[in-house]
């Protein structure tokens, strides 16, 4: 029996460890995958930890990863559209009567040297794009392009903000600039993480935590406030902070987990200001397709997204790099 490694997690017990399993086979309508990248998320971080469970099978062992690309490398019964050797990213959802499936959380996932997947979620991509680029486009790209473009239907011209400018926000930077927001501000209390959001196009990086900030952000904003904000930070305070903020007619668009409650401090003004509050999970399967685009068009520039590989030997270390902020990485990626 062949095997391999993998990084896997006891969702019952939160115990992970990278350990030696059978290589998976690809039943009808699957293709075996050799893993070449998979991105550390900080769902990942999250799931170790156990600020997030699974909502189904709460204490499966799987294997974690759902950011992956790599080179298809067996096929299961009754695959036609592919082949051996095609260069493929993988979305990472799965449309379900229940709502969805999330590799690496209902089904194992990347941080391994092969992974079995679903046909319809292979995405093709060209030569020219590297493995650890690639794999980053879902969900650490595409999560907040379909924020952007289909949750918060954001339109050129729109005055934007962005909490939490780390592994997604940062895109999110880059994106809303992309499509003609103005301005687009990056609010983190990371000096660090603003530095970079000014370098990927943000018009203006504040700190949350500063005495005036609030007067700061009305500044940039020409006191017009904010038509689209983004939590992708998922602290608590965060959303309470921005509602006061938003504009009339304004979208905020939670994506940040922070296992804590909500509290609407001023319902009058969410009502008379029509203002709505969104809630936002991972992306359909256009948006990674577009994002292949993009980049292969050079209409987006991921190449300094990746803060360091890793073998996935080192998962755990990778986990508490990000947990830890140690370097203030993007996205650390973990090589089989």
């Amino acid at each position: 029996m062949r095997t391999m490694k993998s990084g896997r997690i006891d969702f019952g017990t939160k115990e992970f460890a990278v350990r030696e399993v059978p290589v998976p086979d690809p039943g009808p309508g699957e293709v075996r995958i050799k893993v070449g990248a998979a991105g550390v998320c900080l769902s990942d971080v999250h799931l170790i930890s156990g600020l997030v469970s699974p909502l189904r099978n709460a204490t499966a062992v799987r294997t974690l990863g759902h950011e992956v690309a790599g080179t298809v490398e067996a096929l299961g019964s009754h695959v036609e559209q592919w082949k051996e050797g095609d260069r493929v990213t993988l979305q990472a959802i799965i449309s379900k009567p229940w709502g969805v499936d999330t590799m690496g959380v209902d089904y194992d996932g990347g941080w391994a040297e092969y992974v079995v997947v679903p046909q319809e979620v292979l995405v093709a991509i060209p030569d020219t794009l590297p493995f650890d680029q690639a794999c980053i486009i879902p969900d650490a790209v595409s999560t907040p392009w379909a924020a952007i473009s289909h949750t918060a239907n954001t339109q050129a011209g729109e005055a934007a903000a962005v909490w939490g400018v780390g592994g997604l926000g940062i895109h999110a930077i880059q994106l809303l600039r992309m499509i003609g927001a103005a301005p687009v501000i990056a609010v983190d209390p990371l000096a660090a993480a603003r530095t970079n959001a000014l370098n990927r196009g943000a018009d203006a990086a504040l700190d949350p935590t500063a005495p005036d900030f609030t007067e700061q952000l009305r500044e940039v904003s020409g006191d017009h406030g904010l038509d689209v904000a983004f939590n992708f930070a998922g602290f608590p305070g965060v959303d309470e902070q921005i509602l006061p903020l938003l504009a009339r007619g304004g979208r905020l668009t939670i994506t940040g987990l922070s296992g804590r409650p909500l509290t609407i401090e001023n319902s009058v003004a969410l009502i008379a200001h029509q203002h709505r509050i969104l809630g936002h999970y991972g992306y359909l399967p256009p948006h990674v397709e577009q994002l292949v685009r993009l980049v292969d068009w050079k209409r987006l520039d991921l190449s300094t997204s990746i803060s360091a590989h890793l073998p996935l030997e080192q998962a755990a270390e990778a986990v508490r790099r990000l947990e830890d902020k140690d370097g203030d990485p993007i996205r650390l990626v973990l090589i089989p």
